[in-house]
C-alpha cells in the first residue's frame, strides 16, 4: 500500500514535531510513508471565507498531488475533513465534473491519523508511554466534519504510564474556528477562556487534541494564565503522545502521573 502524510501547512510551518511524530509512529508501525514535496494548502481558508473558485484550484491541486497514493494520512481532522466536507461543492461550483469525479474517488482514502491507525491498521495499542496526566479536547471538526468518536480516547487509554482525565465540557468550541477568532475577537476569547479555565480544573499537565489550530489557541491563553498562577499546562498533538516509548522516557519537565494534582 502506497501511504502518504498530508503535513498540512499549519504543521509544517509552526509545528514540524507533530509531521515528525506522524512519521516515527507510522514507521515503528511498519508503514512506509511517502512526503510528497509539492502539497500545499488543502484550502480551508478559502472555503471558510466563501471563496470556492479558490478552493476549487487547491482541490484539483490536491488530486494531483495525491491521487496516486492508496491512502492520504493527515494528523488534523479539520484539514482531514477538507475533502469531503468541500471539495465536491467547490469543483461543481467551478463547473469541473471531472474534478468532481477525482474527488470522489480519493475521499475514500484520506484518513485523518486516529481513523487510520484504528480502522485501516486496525490498532489501538501502538507501544507509546507517556508516565503524564494528560486531558483531551475534542475540537469541532472532530466531532463534526471528519466524526472520530471514540477513536482517540481508545488510543490514550492504551498508552502506558498515562493518567487520562475527562476535561468538562469538553465538546464547547475553543473559539478558534479558523477566521471566526479573526472576525469575532470578542466573543472568540470569551470561549477560549471558559475552554482554559476547564483545563486548568482537570490538573493535567498536558493538554492533547488531533489539530494544532485549536491547541495554538487554547495553548495562548493557557500559557498567560498559567504565568500568573504559576503553572503552565503544555499543548501536544495527540500523535506526539502516541509517537513516544519508554525508551523516550518521561518528557522534561513534566510532573509525573503520580506527582500531579488537582
Amino acid at each position: 500500500m502506497r501511504t502518504a502524510l498530508f503535513v498540512t501547512c499549519l504543521n509544517d510551518t509552526l509545528f514540524p514535531r507533530s509531521g515528525r511524530a506522524t512519521v516515527t509512529l507510522l514507521r515503528r508501525l511498519g508503514v512506509q510513508v511517502d512526503f510528497p514535496p509539492a502539497q500545499s494548502c488543502c484550502g480551508q481558508m478559502h472555503w471558510n471565507t466563501g471563496y470556492r473558485a479558490g478552493t476549487a484550484r487547491l482541490a484539483r491541486h490536491f488530486v494531483d498531488v495525491f491521487g496516486g497514493y492508496d491512502a492520504v494520512v493527515v494528523p488534523s481532522a479539520s484539514c482531514g475533513g477538507m475533502p469531503a466536507e468541500a471539495y465536491a461543492v467547490a469543483a461543481e461550483s467551478a463547473g469541473d465534473p471531472g474534478l468532481v469525479r477525482a474527488v470522489h474517488e480519493i475521499v475514500p482514502r484520506v484518513h485523518e491519523l486516529t481513523t487510520y491507525l484504528t480502522d485501516v491498521l486496525g490498532v489501538e495499542d501502538v507501544g507509546a508511554w507517556f508516565p503524564h496526566r494528560v486531558t483531551y479536547h475534542p475540537t469541532c471538526h472532530s466531532l463534526r466534519a471528519a466524526p472520530l468518536g471514540e477513536r482517540p480516547y481508545r488510543l490514550l487509554r492504551a498508552v502506558g504510564g498515562i493518567d487520562l482525565v475527562e476535561l468538562p465540557a469538553q465538546e464547547e468550541c475553543c473559539g478558534f474556528g479558523g477566521t471566526f477568532s479573526v472576525k469575532n475577537p470578542a466573543v472568540s476569547g470569551a470561549m477560549n477562556a471558559d475552554k482554559a479555565r476547564h483545563v486548568r480544573a482537570t490538573g493535567a499537565s498536558v493538554l492533547a487534541a488531533v489539530d494544532n489550530s485549536c491547541l495554538m489557541n487554547i495553548g495562548g491563553r493557557l500559557a498567560k494564565d498559567g504565568a500568573e498562577a504559576g503553572r503552565v499546562v503544555r499543548t501536544m498533538h495527540l500523535v506526539e503522545i502516541l509517537a513516544r516509548t519508554p525508551e523516550d522516557g518521561p518528557v522534561p519537565g513534566l510532573p509525573l502521573a503520580a506527582e500531579a494534582t488537582r
